[in-house]
């Protein structure tokens, strides 16, 4: 074993004082750029040691990178790579560049819509990384204003001010960001001048600037109210609260004001886009709770008049749901929302309804809840969630673990099945083949399983392991629709997850006051929701809604969320 090398005790001021002599006195500056770099790194690296406690694991990727392991002694490291340097910027591996929002103790590793809002999963953050880890890089920050920063003495083709030998050559540009805060609304204050006649008392102003709109609210500031209100959850009270500390005020009553334009420009395109995703091939179909407060009213006053009868409920259904219905349609997916009385089954024989005869049945997936059946379920392709009878035996797991673990391994089988199709990018033919091949087996053993238990008596029908097992022997056929039918999904988990948004508004603002301002929720949730979904930019696409209204009616399908980018561009 080689003898670890000699400690070099360095003060901070000696340290300095050295990088400053070789700054001047340094026979090549090539050398005196790598002393201080590596002065740097001694000073970084016995810091990180001291203070930060770091684990021998953690600083092996901090100095390597998390995908690399370190040389061996008997390698030697290469001489063009220099040690990373936190202070510079010029990291390498896992403590990486300087466009990234990580500092060199964070770099080891260390969470909507799309990931946040549970739209959809999380993409690869750029770089390669780990999603959810904060680490992004410059090319992530797509709405930034550019500044370039150019030499005020230097151009292209000029001697070197060192050597006075070579010429200079342009180079890819460094790039670094810089985060600011501002509020959600800003205002501007114009003051124009006024002069008036001492003779006559003609009075002459000054216009606005050129650009200056006529409204108070622009579009812009409209969209942010909507997108604050049902993307963010973010209740009026408290944006109020918000921008009266920042010194822009707005009230809560002038934010649904702004709200209702937004909505008055969009509703055609939310209709346009329920008569396109009643065409669709695929439906994902749930429901959550929500609060109306007309409709709460109302409920009391049904109470009432029931009890002066004698009865102890009212007929009417005093229920209130929003709906989530994820739709496919062709290589688009359209997220619709309602939210009323009616449950996710009469939303989605609404939707139904406005479907061509000629078109074949749809597969709809869903739990396996009465109340997301529609009239004539012959007139669909029922699929039941596999994830659902899962969690059955998942939630059962601690009380019996032998038995549950069975189901457990099999549905895990599966998924990773449906995984690996999914990563292979698998056309749905070929998927249900694959599925047939290697998932097929598998759920055949299970169903014998399963039998075995009850009609040998090995489990008590009777008990919470005896239900789940009944559930799923009560819904195989549709929790295997996989198995014979090409595309039919494994999971509704998409449609859990855009149900998410409405959540979010709940749990942040309760309520809303009555049946039409839940319809402009539903309205514009849908389509933030479906514009997010196909990669666009909600804040931009409700402010092109507003700015071409006329264009909007006049043909609402050239605007649906995954179409707006090319009707813009049209002349």
């Amino acid at each position: 074993m080689k003898k670890p090398a000699e400690n070099v005790t360095l003060s901070a001021q000696e340290g300095e004082a050295m990088i400053a002599r070789l700054s001047v006195y340094a026979p090549s500056r090539a050398d005196c750029e790598m002393l201080i770099q590596v002065v740097r790194w001694y000073f970084w690296l016995v810091w990180t040691v001291q203070e930060a406690k770091l684990s021998l694991k953690k600083l092996r990727t901090l100095l390597f990178g998390r995908g690399s392991k370190p040389p061996k002694p008997s390698e030697p490291e290469p001489s063009s790579v220099s040690a990373p340097s936190p202070f510079d910027g010029e990291a390498t591996g896992a403590a990486s560049s300087r466009n990234e929002d990580v500092g060199p103790s964070e770099a080891a590793g260390a969470p909507s819509w799309a990931v946040e809002s549970g739209i959809e999963s999380p993409p690869k953050a750029p770089g390669g990384h780990r999603p959810g880890t904060g680490r992004l890089g410059a090319e992530a920050y797509e709405g930034a204003e550019r500044v370039e920063c150019r030499h005020e003495e230097l151009a292209v083709g000029q001697r070197c001010p060192v050597c006075g030998q070579g010429t200079l050559y342009e180079l890819p540009p460094g790039v670094e960001i810089r985060i600011d805060g501002h509020a959600l609304l800003s205002a501007i204050r114009y003051e124009w001048e006024k002069l008036r006649c001492s003779a006559c008392g003609q009075i002459f102003t000054v216009g606005l600037p050129d650009g200056v709109g006529e409204e108070k609210y622009s579009a812009r500031a409209r969209s942010v109210f909507a997108l604050s209100r049902y993307f963010l959850g973010v209740p009026g009270y408290r944006f109020q609260g918000y921008q009266a500390m920042l010194g822009v005020p707005v009230a809560d009553a002038t934010q649904w004001d702004q709200i209702e334009k937004v909505g008055d420009c969009a509703y055609v395109v939310f209709e346009q886009m329920e008569k396109a995703a009643a065409q669709g091939e695929l439906v994902f179909q749930d429901d959550t709770a929500v609060r109306i407060l007309s409709l709460m009213k109302e409920n009391l006053e049904m109470l009432s008049a029931a009890q002066a009868q004698g009865l102890s409920q009212p007929k009417e259904r005093p229920g209130m749901h929003t709906t989530a219905l994820v739709v496919k349609v062709a290589e688009h997916t359209a997220i619709l929302y309602d939210s009323s009385r009616r449950h996710a089954g009469e939303n989605l024989q609404g939707l139904l309804d406005k479907r061509k005869v000629a078109l074949g049945r749809p597969l709809v997936m869903s739990d396996a809840l009465s109340s997301n059946e529609v009239a004539d379920e012959a007139a669909l392709i029922r699929c039941h969630c596999l994830a659902h009878g899962r969690r059955k035996f998942s939630d059962l797991e601690a009380v019996f673990p032998h038995e549950c673990q069975v189901v457990l391994e099999v549905i895990r089988q599966v998924f990773d099945h449906d995984e690996q199709a999914r990563k292979e990018q698998l056309s749905p033919q070929a998927r249900l083949a694959y599925h047939q091949a290697h998932s097929q087996p598998l759920m055949d053993e299970l169903k014998g399983w399963l039998d075995t238990q009850l009609d040998e008596h090995l489990v008590e029908p009777n008990s919470a392991l005896g239900k789940a097992i009944a559930y799923m022997q009560g819904h195989w056929e549709t929790l295997t629709r996989f198995l014979h039918i090409t595309g039919a999904p494994l999971d509704n988990n998409i449609v859990e997850r855009a149900l998410k948004l409405f959540i979010r508004q709940r749990k942040n603002s309760l309520c809303y006051k009555n049946e039409p301002g839940a319809y402009i929720a539903s309205v514009l949730s849908s389509l933030i929701a479906t514009c997010i979904y196909a990669g666009g930019n909600a804040l931009e696409y409700l402010v092109a809604l507003q700015e071409h209204r006329g264009e909007v009616f006049a043909d609402p399908a050239a605007w649906l969320p995954w179409a707006y980018a090319r009707s813009r561009a049209s002349p």
